[in-house]
């Protein structure tokens, strides 16, 4: 357990806001760069000072009681005071599985316990904010503090649950990360290997390799105070045939909207989805709840997205263009599964 007075000494507060990204579309290309995966998981700063451990999340929200063996694993180490910045992830099926991931968030903490033996959680180490001497690192640079990370994590001797990320100085090893992800990476982060630790600021860089996808629209949502539509609910056809929701896409122009209304009104007939179907707010998106309007699955829309998290998009969709060449019945969950091996990074890391 945390204990305020023991971590409140650190010269690096448990309270700091972790360096941010900023997101672009095409990795650096000139030198000075070091390039790292950007791992599927919770973001995490890990506190140590004598026997206490802390763990926050990117928020600044507390994750030490949804992870009691990251706590126990660090609590154990033998260096001691630290800060690390690094992911928490949960291995599923040789890769990461966020589902599993967000399945620790839970207020029961029998539940916790037993899920925590049965799909321990890893911690992925990519940055030190704090040595083992007790000094802090924030303003040296990343080279610096990548060094004092490597002499920490052969310090802790391969502990079970602790990993080291890699990194490369070559835009087209990272570049190949990118093309290997499959779901499995975030993308790929690009750092200035001069550059001191930003508390709270995107002084890095962030690509991500987005997917597309072709989906059938099984209802829509009004935009609020409305009675245009404002967001396209979207489907797929799963194994017996049924329609699933699986996400929505809300990117509709204001010049688009009033004749999208009337063409999807024409459209409203139950169930609209046969499967699963919409709810309220979700672990995976800030989509608002209220009542929505089946339609008849006519209309296929192609949207662009990130992640899949078990049945669904995690977060909202771009909608990219309207399918009337393509039938409602060719939109399976084909479209949106994952190859069958493994990302080569990813069990390359699990393996070391």
């Amino acid at each position: 357990m945390a204990n305020p007075s023991s971590l409140a000494s650190l010269a690096v507060p448990v309270g700091i806001e972790p360096m941010e990204a900023k997101l672009v579309t095409e990795l650096p290309e000139e030198s000075g760069w070091q390039f790292e995966p950007k791992w599927d998981g919770f973001r995490c700063l890990a506190f140590r000072a004598g026997d206490h451990v802390d763990l926050r999340a990117k928020s600044g929200k507390p994750l030490t009681r949804y992870f009691p063996e990251i706590v126990a694993m660090l609590a154990h180490l033998k260096p001691s005071p630290f800060v690390v910045d690094s992911e928490l992830a949960i291995q599923a099926g040789g890769t990461l599985s966020f589902d599993a991931l967000q399945m620790r968030i839970h207020p029961a903490e029998s539940r916790i316990k037993k899920l925590a033996a049965e799909t321990p959680a890893t911690l992925i180490l990519f940055d030190m904010l704090l040595d083992t001497n007790g000094k802090s690192l924030i303003e040296q640079p990343l080279k610096k503090r990548r060094t004092a990370l490597e002499r920490f994590f052969k310090s802790a001797r391969n502990a079970e649950g602790l990993k080291l990320s890699p990194y490369s100085l070559e835009r087209d090893e990272a570049e190949r990360w990118l093309d290997d992800a499959r779901g499995a990476l975030d993308g790929v982060v690009a750092k200035r290997s001069d550059g001191p630790y930003l508390p709270g600021e995107r002084g890095m860089l962030k690509v991500k390799r987005l997917r597309t996808a072709d989906c059938v629209v099984g209802g829509f949502r009004y935009e609020t105070g409305s009675r245009e539509v404002g967001s396209l609910l979207l489907g797929l056809y799963n194994a017996e045939g049924k329609l699933d929701h699986v996400g929505f896409t809300a990117n509709i122009s204001d010049k688009e909207r009033p004749a999208l209304t009337k063409q999807l009104e024409a459209l409203i007939a139950p169930p609209g989805f046969t499967g699963k179907t919409p709810g309220g707010p979700s672990r995976w998106s800030t989509e608002r709840s209220g009542e929505w309007e089946p339609v008849k699955p006519k209309l296929v829309v192609e949207v662009r997205y990130d992640h899949v998290t078990g049945d669904r998009f995690r977060h909202g969709t771009k909608l990219i263009r309207f399918r009337p060449d393509k039938a409602p019945r060719q939109c399976t969950f084909e479209a949106i599964e994952p190859a069958g091996r493994p990302p080569k990074l990813v069990a390359k890391l699990l393996d070391a």
